[in-house]
Formats: structure tokens, sequence, C-alpha cells
């Protein structure tokens, strides 16, 4: 290459370097603006998934709360007391409607149209299978409530631990006590677990003979 032409070419690719840069400071700033829009539209995004998560693991544990209270009257109350608006609003209509105190069949229609709703969110249908498990009782085939409870009774699912102490409950049903206290006693020290569901957990053990914390096991096995 002869030194005209290679000066040629260095002089305009120093051309093209400086309208790159000079490109790049003006119009840089919107490939900024685009990548900080990203990034901060899946965090607002992350956190309204979370704050929504919360928000509905809250309203199901109210819910469980005031489905334990004694007569229908009472809990019509306690559930009239919990916040709610569109779709919470809609699962308590259906709550409310019914209950299995008074009209069994109404309950179960209409948890049963609950869990068929491909539109509820899992967390609201997960509360709909453990209320229908709970309320279906010794009239559903032990091994269709263990199916459904086994369902959502999976690591990471909202209602895990009252899934677990449902499903001890079957064990006990079906006369395995050593099995059901062994379920229970886990239940005592579960961080998924409430403070009430480990009383409950560990009052049913003492009731079938076992130690809450698992002594018994222990003891047992020192004294062979």
């Amino acid at each position: 290459m002869s030194t005209p032409d290679s000066f040629i070419e260095e002089v305009t690719e120093e051309v093209r370097r400086d309208r790159l840069f000079a490109a790049f400071r003006k119009y840089g700033w919107i490939g900024v603006v685009l990548v900080l829009g990203v990034v901060g539209g899946t965090a607002v995004n992350e956190w309204l998934k979370s704050r929504a998560e919360a928000r509905a693991e809250a309203f199901g544990d109210a819910i469980m709360d005031a489905l334990d209270m004694g007569g229908p009257q009472e809990r019509r109350a306690a559930l009239a007391a919990v916040p709610a608006d569109g779709e919470q609003a809609q699962m308590m209509a259906l709550i409310l409607g019914s209950d299995p105190a008074d009209d069994r069949a109404a309950t179960l229609a209409a948890l049963d149209a609950l869990i068929a709703d491909g539109s509820v969110l899992p967390v609201y249908h997960d509360l709909a299978v453990l209320r229908r498990a709970i309320v279906g009782g010794a009239e559903v085939p032990l091994a269709d409530r263990r199916t459904a409870l086994e369902g959502i009774a999976g690591t990471g699912r909202p209602y895990r631990a009252l899934a677990a102490e449902q499903l001890a409950y079957l064990l006990i049903e079906e006369g395995k006590v050593d099995a059901a206290i062994a379920a229970l006693q886990a239940l005592t020290t579960d961080q998924d677990a409430s403070g009430s569901l480990k009383g409950r957990a560990a009052q049913v053990v003492t009731a079938l003979g076992g130690a809450p914390g698992g002594n018994d096991t222990d003891e047992a096995a020192s004294g062979g």
C-alpha cells in the first residue's frame, strides 16, 4: 500500500472514530435509560409480586383463623372483619355464602367451584383445597384427601405446614399412630408452622402418648 493510500485510510478511520464518539456522546444516554428502565422495571415487578404474595398469604391466614371459630355466627363475624377487595372479595363471598354447619353441600360446592377456576391465584386455590379436605372429612375417600393435600404440601407452597398437619391426621385415621406422632413432632419445630399450629401438634402428640419434642424416641433408644 502506498504512503498516500495509507494516510487516507488512517484519516478515514480517525473520522469514523470521531463520528462514533460524537454519536455516543449525543445518543448514548438513550442506551443508559433503556438499561435502567429494564433493570428498574424488573425490580418493581419483583417487589409487586412479593408484596401480592405476602398479602395473599396474610389474607389466607386470617381466613383460616376465622374458620377456627366456634359457631357459624362467630365464624361469619370473624370472616366479615377480614379486609378484602378484588379477587379476595370474590373468595370471601364464596366462603361467606355458606357454612358447613348450616349447609355442608353448599360449602363443598363453593369450594369445588373455586378449585376449578383456573383464574384464581395459586395461593387461594391451595387454601380452597385445604378447606375442601377438612370440610369433606371422612365422607371423602381417604386416598382422595391424601392426594389433594399432597398436592399443596410441597416445598414453597403457602399452606405446606397446614397440609402436613392434615396429612398427619389421615395417618391417625388409618391407625398409623407412630407415623402420625413422628409427623406431628416434626411440625412442632417446623419454621413454616405458626405458633397455634405447633401448639395443636404438640397437644395431639401428647394425647397419642408421645413427647412433642420427640424425646420419647430418644429415651426409648437409650433405654434399649
